[in-house]
């Protein structure tokens, strides 16, 4: 009786609004989150409805809540905001809601904050007014389970860090991302009060929210920073770097949210224990964007260590994520996409971590992905395009570990070991024609390799001088080449493999530079050794001699070393291609060319063709496959299919040849605009290669020296 009576009185203090905060004016972005809110909680009689705003911590959640809640105040008659970090904080901000509401009038009354919160639960189950309850950084299920109201009606809004938060399957979850670029700019520049339509502050600013992650609570934090010491937006990032822990822990004189960036995460972390926090220490060394599982269970299967077994066992490695995806210390969209980890929670990991941890777990990301990249150090091996799919997942990995192992000064126990995959990167580069992207790899497995007179010094010299032969720096090659047979030769058996294959690339880089001689004397030096010790890479060298021959004008005599080849006896075009492997594809054009040589223009036209569609599928848009299509324009010009030809030319230097091309088929065709039109764009091309500024009328040699005669 006298709760009803304490029920009646609280209608008279309707409506009732207890919010810790009003409108903030600065809040920026979350329109669809707002509008989720609106039609998710919108009071309905007869329904109790739930959304849960769930995220990593720091992400914004109760900004939006207290947004959504001061802007939607005519929906509701009482709106009461419900700390439940700890039972402590809840328990009393339900007495004060029960004070509120005049259901806890005495002092004796109000000093019971369980019976307070109780009263409230009951008026929330028996009252018929328009209510919302929300439950803010309601991270244990336990604490929320007592304050959970029995309640069939009204609107319950729940910010938490795990998703699954509400009780019952009714909850609508709506999942809080950091801030897109565009979102993050503007908010940044409005926070520091920099002009918006200045394009150097938007460069900056694009800057600092790419180092932030797109995260609210490091944006806010890092533009009262900015404001607070008045400095210029380009200087921030060079002092933040080198000051992140110390620019990190200051707390804002502004803004109501009580943590920084340091002390964000420091709970759940510190919470972690056993596998899951050995999980979370190993996610630090990942690419934060994308992690595969797959990844790191394959990988794991040579880790000696028993402290990664859980990645091998199913059970083990889900029970691992679940305290991490409960707090939001990594995510994931869906059952099936990979992993994600915010660079921000990485940071922070990796300051918890000692030294000795950091090379710990620094050495287990090196094992882990070495799984990824075959072995092309220890052996002589071919493409390794049955692996390039597993390559592409690692590649991101590994170069985000570069970048670890940059920004905190780590050092592998064994540096040879991390050298050689950033090689087989490097090599895997090379195979898919990311030629900028392998030489980056290559500086900084030079800068790692400090034995200048090892093997492995010696492969990644070799290769180095492949990259450079594919792109066209054939004396650069050359030397790279020789410098690696100079290590070679006093190391290793004159029958060795690589030894082989040292002669084997010089004579490559001979046949480009137009010395045959040598050219002659290193291949069949290469075809010697790898005869005497039945080598599998025989028809690579015959191959070669092939083209070389081919070269010197010896059509039929090229013809016949290309039979050689075990995998091309039949000479079929399936025989070419069957295997998949770029390489084939390779013997392909050089037959053409061959054929072309002795004047058999429609196989010639027919080989290039089949091997430009293997090329398009297999490597897209790259180099060789550039070649082909020059190569098969200049057959059908031969041929006088002018039109079909000019629908194949275009990597600067066979820009500037397929330019070339062009200007003189539609000079044959009678188009003399669009002729002079290539002509200039082929001269301005071979200009930004030659660097000769030249008005001189060049000629089909001029444009072909900008180029390999062969793409090996």
């Amino acid at each position: 009786m006298e709760l009803m009576k304490s029920t009646n009185i609280s209608h008279d203090v309707l409506p009732c609004y207890l919010v810790p905060f009003g409108v903030d004016e600065q809040f920026h972005g979350r329109l669809s989150i707002l509008k989720s809110l609106q039609n998710g909680l919108h009071h309905e009689k007869g329904a109790l409805k739930t959304n849960v705003l769930w995220g990593m911590g720091g992400v914004g959640k109760t900004k939006i809540a207290l947004q959504y809640v001061n802007k939607c105040r005519q929906d509701f008659d009482a709106i009461f905001w419900i700390s439940a970090d700890n039972s402590i904080k809840l328990t009393q901000d339900f007495l004060e809601v029960s004070k509120k509401l005049h259901l806890s009038p005495n002092v004796d009354d109000a000093q019971d904050a369980v019976a307070a919160m109780s009263k409230v639960k009951t008026w929330l189950a028996t009252t018929d007014c328009r209510w919302l309850l929300v439950f803010d950084n309601a991270d244990d299920p336990d604490i929320l389970l007592n304050a959970w109201p029995g309640a069939s009606t009204g609107s319950i809004l729940i910010t938490s860090r795990d998703s699954t938060a509400a009780f019952g399957t009714s909850a609508e979850t709506i999942h809080v991302l950091p801030f897109d670029e565009e979102t993050s700019v503007e908010a940044f520049l409005g926070l520091v009060g920099r002009d918006r339509n200045s394009r150097s502050d938007q460069d900056a600013a694009r800057e600092i929210s790419r180092e932030l992650g797109g995260l609210p609570l490091a944006i806010n934090q890092i533009s009262g920073f900015i404001v607070q010491q008045k400095l210029a937006l380009k200087d921030f990032l060079p002092l933040y770097r080198k000051n992140a822990s110390k620019i990190d822990a200051r707390k804002l004189k502004r803004g109501d949210y009580g943590h920084t960036l340091s002390t964000v995460w420091e709970l759940s972390l510190a919470q972690l224990s056993g596998i899951s926090s050995t999980l979370q220490k190993l996610l630090a060394f990942f690419d934060p964007d994308k992690i595969n599982e797959s990844v790191l269970l394959e990988g794991s299967e040579h880790l000696e260590s028993e402290k990664f077994e859980f990645l091998r066992d199913d059970m083990d490695f889900l029970d691992a994520k679940e305290p991490l995806l409960k707090a939001a210390l990594i995510d994931r969209s869906s059952e099936t996409e990979p992993l994600t980890i915010h660079r921000l929670i990485q940071a922070a990991v990796m300051k918890r971590l000692t030294t000795n941890e950091r090379i710990e777990y620094f050495d287990a990301a090196i094992t882990i992905l070495s799984y990824g990249f075959p072995n092309t150090w220890n052996t002589v091996t071919s493409h390794q395009f049955t692996a390039w799919a597993k390559c592409e997942l690692c590649l991101p990995h590994v170069n985000f570990l570069i970048e670890q192992s940059r920004k905190y000064n780590l050092k592998a126990s064994d540096p040879k070991k991390f050298s050689e995959l950033i090689l087989r990167c490097c090599w895997y580069l090379y195979e898919r024609e990311h030629y900028s992207e392998a030489r980056q790899f290559m500086e900084t497995a030079l800068e790692t390799l400090e034995e200048k007179d090892s093997l492995m010094y010696a492969s990644a010299t070799m290769l180095h001088g492949l990259i450079e032969l594919d792109t066209n720096n054939v004396q650069k090659a050359l030397e790279s080449f020789l410098l690696a047979f100079s290590i070679r030769q006093p190391l290793m058996d004159p029958d060795d493999a690589f030894v082989a294959s040292s002669l084997n690339a010089l004579s490559i880089a001979y046949t480009e530079l137009g010395d045959f001689d040598k050219a002659v004397e290193t291949g069949q030096q290469a075809i010697e050794i790898r005869l005497r010790t039945k080598s599998d890479r025989i028809g690579n060298s015959y191959s070669n001699m092939a083209s070389l021959l081919m070269r010197m004008g010896k059509a039929d005599e090229a013809e016949e070393m290309l039979k050689r080849c075990p995998s091309l006896k039949d000479f079929t075009d399936e025989t070419f291609l069957q295997t998949g492997n770029p390489r084939f594809s390779g013997d392909m054009v050089l037959l053409a060319r061959i054929r072309l040589q002795q004047g058999r223009l429609d196989d010639a036209i027919r080989l290039s063709s089949r091997a430009l569609a293997f090329r398009q599928k297999l490597l897209g848009s790259r180099l060789k496959v550039c070649d082909s299509l020059y190569q098969v324009a200049n057959m059908l010009e031969i041929r006088g299919d002018l039109s079909s030809s000019i629908k194949h030319p275009e990597a600067k230097g066979y820009e500037a040849r397929a330019q070339f091309r062009l200007s003189r088929l539609y000079q044959a065709l009678g188009n003399s605009e669009k002729s002079h039109q290539f002509e200039v764009e082929a001269k301005k091309a071979r200009m930004e290669i030659s660097h000769d500024s030249s008005d001189t009328n060049f000629t089909d040699k001029d444009y072909d020296e900008l180029v390999l005669w062969m793409l090996w």
